[in-house]
Parts: C-alpha cells; sequence; structure tokens
C-alpha cells in the first residue's frame, strides 16, 4: 500500500496544489525534531513553540483560501440571483432548466471545496498523531483545545466550516422555487415556512453528506453507529466526481438479512436465561448449572469468531447459510434434551449455538458492501437490532409459558424456546436462500471501475480485499511515486493486515490494551447481572419465570433510549474520554449497591442497583468502542484478525467466564450466590478504573 502522504497528493485538485496542508514538509521537521532531540540540539519547550506555529502557518494558508473560494462562490450566487429574479417575470421552461444547471454547478465547486476542507484536516489530524507517536508528547490534546476554544482561532473554521452552511441555504431555497416554477403552480415554497418540503435536488444530497463526514458534531445515529464498532482504516475522501462503491451495487435486501441474522442470533442468546434454572432442575442437575447451560455458547463463539472472520475474506452468504443450519440443529437439540432426559445433549445445542454465532460477518458484511453514505445508517442497524433482540428474548420467554404435548414431544417453557427459535431459523434460512445476493461472486476474479478524473483516466481495481488506486501516467507522478516510496514506505511490511493472533496482540499499545480490558469488564458485569437474575430473584423475592422474564426485557428496553440520551446530549457535552470514567465508576457504584449487606435483600435494592449498573455499562459500551476504534492501529482495520475480532473476543470471553463464576458460586450455596459473583466483577470494574486513569491522557 502507499503512503499516506502519496495518497493526500494523488487527491489534490491540482489547480487548489499550493493550498493544501503540506504534509510532506511537517513529517520532514517532525523526523528533524526527533534527530535533533536525540543529540540534545533542542529541547522540548523549543519544539513544541516551533511546531505550534508551523501548525499555524499552514492552518492559515488554508482558511484564508477557503474564505476567498467562499467569496466566489457568493459572486456567482449573486448573478444567478439576477437571472432567477428575471426568470421569475418570465418564466421560461428551457432557461429555467439552464439556471438549474448553473446552480448545480456552483453546487459541484462547493463539494470540490469541501473535498479539499476535509483532506486537509485528515492531513492535521495525521500530523499530530505522528508528532505524538514520534516525540511521545501529548500535544494533540493541547493544540485542539488551546485552538478549538479560542475566538480568533483559524482551526475553528476548519472543523466548523462556517461560510458553507449560507451558501447550502441559497442553493436550498434556489431549487424549492425553480421546481415549483417549472411544474407551474403558482405558489412559492418557503423551506422556512414548510421544513417538511422533500424536494431535494441530488447535488443537495451529496453535499450534505460531504458536511456530515467533516462535522464534529456527535448525533444519536453516529453514536449507534459507532458501538458497532465497524472499524475503518482512515481514507482519504472520494472526490466528488468519484465514487468506488456505486449505489447500483448495493442491495438492500441483503443488508436486510444481514441484520435480520443480527437481531434472531441475540433472541436465541437471550430467550433461554429467564428458563434455564428449571431446565438444569428438570434434568437432574443443581439450579446454578444454568451458568454452564448459558455460557456453553459464549465458549463456542470464542471459537466461531476466527473462522467466521476468515471465511468472510471469500465469501457472506455461505457462511451465514451454515450459520443458520447449525442453529438450527443446535435449538432442535436443545429443545430435544428435555424429552431425552440428557444434560450432554443440552449443552451440544447450547454449544451448536455458539459455533453458529456469525456476528463477524454480519459487522464485515457492513464494512465492505454497504455504500460509504448508508454505512452509518446500517451500522446504527446493527446495535438496534441486537439490542431489540436482546429485549425480545426475554419477552419471548414470557409468552411461552405453556405446556403441552405434539407427536410425543413436550412442548412447555423449558422446550419451547428451542423449537421456536429452530422454525426461525429454518423460515430465515429459506428467505435467505432464495433473496440473499452475494457481492462477493466476482472478488476472485477482480472487480475493475472506471471513471474521470482531471483530465486523466484513472482505474481502481478491487481484488484480495484491497482497493489500490493506479497513478496517472506521467513522468512528473512517476518521479514524485519513487521519492515518495522511499520516504513513506520504508517497510512495505508494516502495511500488510495482520495473519496471527500473536502478530496482532504485538500492535496493541497500552491504550488498546485498556480499552479491551475495559470492555471485558463491562461485558462481565453485564452478564453476571443477567444471567444469575433468575437464581437470585427465585431465592430473595420468590419470582415467577414471567416475573424474571418481563425484568429482563425491561432491562433490555433501555438501551435504546439510553443511546438516545448518550447520542444526542452527553457527548456533546463532555469528552468521550470523561464519559468513559463517570460511567466506569457508575457501575462501580451499581455493582457496590448489588451487595447483600442487610437483611432482607429488598427488591428496590436489587431492581435499583442492577438498572444503574446495565444502563452504565450500555453507556460504556459505546464509549469505549468508539475510544479502542480511534486508538488502534490501522493495521487491525483488516484482514481475519481485526480489531472488531478482538473486541469480540475479549467481551465473548467475559460472558464464559462470568458464566463459570456463577456455577462454579453456586456449590457455596445459593446465600452466597450474589456476594460471590459480584466480587470478581467489583474487583475487575476498580482495576479498570485504574488502568483508565493511568492512560488518560492518551485517549483523545
Amino acid at each position: 500500500m502507499v503512503g499516506f502522504g502519496k495518497k493526500l497528493r494523488e487527491s489534490q485538485i491540482q489547480e487548489w496544489k499550493g493550498y493544501y496542508f503540506n504534509y510532506k514538509l511537517m513529517k520532514k521537521k517532525v523526523k528533524r525534531y526527533l534527530e535533533q532531540m536525540e543529540v540534545g540540539a533542542q529541547n522540548r519547550h523549543n519544539v513544541l513553540r516551533d511546531f505550534s506555529v508551523l501548525l499555524d502557518t499552514q492552518i492559515e494558508k488554508i482558511v484564508l483560501f477557503l474564505l476567498e473560494q467562499q467569496g466566489v462562490l457568493a459572486h456567482r450566487l449573486c448573478d444567478l440571483a439576477q437571472e432567477h429574479h428575471s426568470l421569475l417575470q418570465q418564466p421560461n421552461n428551457s432557461n429555467i432548466s439552464e439556471l438549474q444547471e448553473a446552480y448545480r454547478e456552483v453546487g459541484r465547486d462547493l463539494l470540490r471545496l469541501l473535498h479539499f476542507l476535509e483532506m486537509n484536516a485528515i492531513g492535521l489530524r495525521k500530523i499530530l498523531k505522528k508528532f505524538d507517536k514520534r516525540l511521545g508528547y501529548k500535544f494533540t490534546d493541547y493544540y485542539v483545545k488551546t485552538r478549538a476554544n479560542h475566538p480568533y482561532s483559524q482551526l475553528r473554521q476548519v472543523f466548523r466550516h462556517v461560510g458553507i452552511g449560507a451558501v447550502v441555504g441559497v442553493l436550498s431555497h434556489s431549487f424549492a422555487d425553480l421546481h415549483d416554477l417549472q411544474l407551474c403552480q403558482g405558489s412559492y415554497i418557503s423551506i422556512y415556512d414548510q421544513p417538511s418540503y422533500t424536494h431535494q435536488d441530488p447535488i443537495l444530497e451529496s453535499i450534505k453528506l460531504a458536511v456530515d463526514r467533516l462535522s464534529n458534531s456527535t448525533s444519536f445515529l453516529q453514536f449507534l453507529g459507532r458501538r458497532a464498532f465497524i472499524v475503518q482504516n482512515e481514507q482519504l475522501p472520494s472526490s466528488p466526481e468519484n465514487q468506488i462503491i456505486m449505489d447500483d451495487q448495493f442491495h438492500f435486501m441483503s443488508l436486510l438479512l444481514n441484520l435480520a441474522n443480527t437481531f434472531l442470533y441475540m433472541v436465541n442468546t437471550y430467550i433461554i436465561v429467564p428458563t434455564a434454572d428449571n431446565y438444569s432442575l428438570n434434568l437432574g442437575a443443581a439450579a446454578s448449572v444454568c451458568g454452564v447451560v448459558i455460557g456453553s455458547m459464549a465458549v463456542a463463539q470464542v471459537f466461531s469468531s476466527v473462522y467466521f472472520s476468515a471465511w468472510s475474506n471469500r465469501s457472506y452468504l455461505r457462511p451465514l447459510i451454515f450459520s443458520s443450519i447449525v442453529l438450527l440443529i443446535g435449538n432442535t437439540l436443545y429443545a430435544l434434551a428435555y424429552d431425552l432426559n440428557s444434560l450432554p445433549v443440552l449443552l451440544i445445542g447450547r454449544l451448536f449455538c455458539g459455533l453458529g454465532s456469525a456476528r463477524a460477518v454480519n459487522r464485515r458484511y457492513i464494512s465492505d458492501c454497504v455504500p460509504s453514505k448508508l454505512r452509518m445508517q446500517a451500522s446504527a442497524g446493527f446495535v438496534s437490532a441486537s439490542a431489540l433482540g436482546m429485549a425480545c428474548g426475554p419477552a419471548l420467554a414470557w409468552l411461552l409459558q405453556k405446556d403441552f404435548r405434539i407427536f410425543n414431544l413436550t412442548m412447555n417453557q423449558d422446550t419451547l424456546p428451542g423449537w421456536v427459535m429452530a422454525l426461525a431459523w429454518l423460515i430465515y434460512l429459506l428467505w435467505l436462500w432464495i433473496c440473499f445476493k452475494d457481492p462477493t461472486n466476482n472478488k476472485n476474479e477482480g472487480i475493475l471501475v472506471s471513471y474521470q478524473s482531471n483530465n486523466a483516466e484513472i482505474h481502481v481495481a478491487v481484488e484480495d480485499e484491497q482497493t489500490q488506486p493506479l497513478l496517472m501516467n506521467t513522468a512528473e507522478s512517476k518521479q514524485q511515486e519513487n521519492e515518495d516510496d522511499e520516504e513513506e514506505n520504508p517497510d512495505k511490511e508494516t502495511q500488510k493486515p495482520i495473519t496471527s493472533i500473536v502478530a496482532a496482540y504485538k500492535l496493541l499499545t497500552p491504550s488498546v490494551k485498556v480499552q479491551l480490558y475495559v470492555y471485558f469488564m463491562l461485558k462481565y458485569a453485564m452478564e453476571i447481572v443477567l444471567a444469575e437474575s433468575s437464581l437470585v430473584t427465585e431465592y430473595y423475592f420468590i419470582w415467577s419465570t414471567s416475573n424474571v422474564a418481563i425484568f429482563l426485557a425491561c432491562l433490555g428496553l433501555t438501551v435504546l433510549p439510553v443511546n438516545i440520551v448518550v447520542g444526542n446530549y452527553i457527548s456533546n457535552i463532555f469528552e468521550e474520554r470523561q464519559v468513559l470514567l463517570g460511567s466506569e465508576i457508575m457501575v462501580c457504584i451499581g455493582l457496590v449497591l448489588s451487595f447483600q449487606a442487610v437483611i432482607p435483600y429488598s427488591v428496590p435494592q436489587y431492581v435499583g442497583s442492577a438498572l444503574i449498573t446495565f444502563v452504565s455499562a450500555e453507556v460504556l459500551e459505546g464509549v469505549n468502542l468508539s475510544l479502542l476504534s480511534r486508538v488502534m492501529s490501522s493495521r487491525l482495520s483488516r484482514g481475519t484478525f481485526n480489531g472488531g475480532l478482538l473486541s469480540t473476543e475479549a467481551g465473548t470471553l467475559a460472558r464464559v467466564i462470568a458464566d463459570g463464576t456463577i456455577t462454579i458460586a453456586g456449590y457455596f450455596g445459593q446465600s452466597q450466590l450474589l456476594n460471590t459473583t459480584l466480587l470478581p466483577a467489583l474487583f475487575f470494574c476498580i482495576s479498570s478504573i485504574l488502568a483508565t486513569c493511568y492512560t488518560y491522557n492518551s485517549l483523545y
């Protein structure tokens, strides 16, 4: 793969070449600072001051050019406004079409300006990250805070793109006015009086997407999308004329089937939680064996995540079909265990269900096959499907409180979850076979997409999971390629995807390790709350299976409302690392309140503490995965052993250990179960808080 500096140069608009962020110069400066400090020729204070001045100068150059171009666009809009006014007096369809095209041309030039601004913002982030990594400073935090909050800072213009909104506003109401005039409606449609007015020229949609990418603001949709941890390597934006992933290649039904798989698997995971203890008792085992029954699915998932991640390199349809068949078999075995009176069959059934976990495929499909403009919505859909499945599982268990027989097969609260899920997976398998369109059919042959840019043809070959841009064949470009290859690619091995878990571990910095540990902790705490709920509530409060199911369903239903609050409000007020630390402390408080310190143990204490723990862990998960995607190496964004797989393995391992802890603690008696299982969770939580404080300054 080529270096970032080369990719930056390739994506530049040539006539604006002199106004871009000079990444190559800044990279050389960082290298020179490092050499000077090693021999004692520079001190820390002088380096920080000199580098700050250089950055300020580069940003000022960008902002002044941005203002100049905005002035050019404003002047063109003023000229078009005169033509617009004349046209209103004497409407003419041909003139209307010409004026619409003139406005579109302004819109296309605005897109080029947004593309220019986004590339410079990426270059700035890259060089700040490189400076901190090479020199060991936390300069980025200082620089961004001091510049972003100063009233005269040029950096604010880069990230807040002041003035662009005014141009978009003029284009919006002009298109609406011309559309109304073209239809001869004789009425003036105001976009201000009618915000629901839906006519949007395609150029406005493209501008909106470009502005959304550039914006620093956080929305509920973006927050949900980050929770999905669809790991992406930071790339330069495609130029307005160039779209590598075409909309006509996107298959919506396949995405819907992918999300349906996510939903059904989460239902499958949690539908047995309210009845697992009773099922264990009916098979002659202790009630606490429910921990093993629930956890056996997670044990198998540790292994299935790896082979599904590798399989998704070649296909999506085949692993999803295999997953559905294995889950169909697993749920059938789970249901048959009652009539066979066999605990081993029950556990084998749950192991099969874990071997069918295709969440790695679900994430990979969204990452690889959904167009960039829809990827955030698809990621949010992934999280929403998971949350809905988590709530529907226990709710469905509550509805299945029946007792009857069909063909000598027992249908009761223990077996019906298995039979219902087996039927659901059978229907899903048929739907999948008929409607899913595998986008990887041509992957081995390679897909070639051509487009035109700046009077030169560029080809992009998609092969073996990588997209490689080929440069224009000019002598000047070749000479610059050779220079950049020597400077930016000293070791091409460092750009290859990771091929082993050991190699992936070597790339984990202390910050990444801490965030993976935080993810382990929160999954452990959530599993303890959910998996032992039936045991705890039956022992202390004599709750029925229906009561437990309703309680768990209510917990699951808190996921989306909590994310709305966090995504729309909290994350706009506080830094993510502040939310991270605050959420960890709240999880700790919830765990402390859960201990049985006084007798009798009351329902309000249990429900309140479980709610605090679960909700805080949900908030923590979203922020944790967002930070993890930022601090993780770009090499972990692709290949089999990617960041998504590592986080999945950490969470799955936490669930395995938590479920095992419940089973072991059950042998000490149910009176000791609650406090015994909470002690490890409290230890993990306190240690994660200390680890977060240790790496706090590196989380930005």
